[in-house]
């Protein structure tokens, strides 16, 4: 019981009976010559970090560290810059700050670094980067900040974050990616692999049938690699079903408008053509034929 009492105290725990350093005019003169001291920071006078890399903060996992907290305390300090007398911002943590707030705590433990805006960045963006759990489309975009907001070449990133150059270039790819692939790829349905392959794919109109294709169908990488090695569809006949003149656009629209879209007209060059119909069923027919009574 004694013991659990103790890991209760958290931080506490771990310094031996000596609680974390109150914030005062002293404390500030220790903590500004100790980088390893640690103090003891209300709640309310720290504010999130606007270069914060992560877009989102999982509500479950929050919880989860929640009540961790409510049990243990917390163990890692969070480490912030002073922003004025009694304010202050946070470098790093701000997952431990939401999670400390939720569980109802009035301070937390940090570190108190001297930082100015672009350090702050690279510090926060970097901490991140080295926890490997932000998603691609996050780890890149920081990539990204780091080299244009704190002018660093991608070797000098690569160096800053512990990874090769060659990773560092392959997220920073991933930012090529349309709009629609980048969110696929940040909530799961495609994997970085898949996006390699696409990247891979130079056609625009090739790459979104694959990307379709692959979230439609669940393919692997493996099978996504087959499918570019396959060859393409051919446009010419794809563009002649769609040039259609205004009288087809509008049987087709007619037409359509019964059967939820799902109409197909196609013209050959001499004039003729074809019409087929999916239908789901009999009320659209009947819906269909009502429509032809009353015209």
């Amino acid at each position: 019981m004694a013991k659990r009492s103790a890991l209760g105290r958290g931080l506490g725990a771990l310094l031996g009976d000596a609680a974390p350093l109150r914030e005062t005019q002293e404390i500030r003169r220790i903590v500004n010559g100790n980088p390893a001291a640690v103090a003891e920071i209300p709640v309310g006078q720290i504010v999130p970090n606007p270069y914060q890399p992560r877009e989102v903060f999982d509500p479950e996992a929050l919880a989860e560290l929640a009540d961790s907290i409510r049990t243990l305390g917390i163990i890692q300090p969070l480490t912030l810059r002073r922003t004025g007398p009694d304010s202050y911002q946070i470098i790093s943590g701000e997952r431990r700050y939401r999670a400390a707030i939720a569980a109802g705590l009035s301070s937390v433990p940090a570190y108190i670094r001297q930082a100015d805006d672009a350090a702050m960045l690279e510090m926060a963006i970097v901490e991140n980067i080295q926890r490997e759990d932000l998603d691609p489309i996050e780890t890149a975009l920081s990539f990204q900040r780091l080299i244009e907001e704190c002018n660093l070449t991608q070797e000098a990133l690569a160096l800053r974050v512990g990874k090769k150059r060659a990773t560092v270039t392959n997220f920073l790819r991933l930012l090529r990616l349309p709009d629609g692939m980048q969110k696929a790829l940040k909530i799961g349905k495609i994997s970085v692999g898949h996006a390699k392959v696409l990247l891979g794919v130079e056609d625009s109109r090739r790459q979104a049938d694959l990307f379709e294709g692959t979230v439609k169908n669940g393919w692997s990488v493996r099978q996504l690699e087959q499918k570019v090695l396959e060859p393409a569809p051919s446009r010419t006949r794809a563009a002649k079903d769609t040039e259609l003149p205004e009288l087809f656009r509008e049987l087709s629209g007619r037409v359509g408008r019964h059967f939820g879209g799902k109409v197909s007209v196609k013209r050959n060059p001499a004039g003729g053509g074809s019409i087929t119909i999916r239908f789901d069923d009999e009320r659209q027919v009947q819906s269909f034929l009502d429509d032809l009574k009353e015209n």
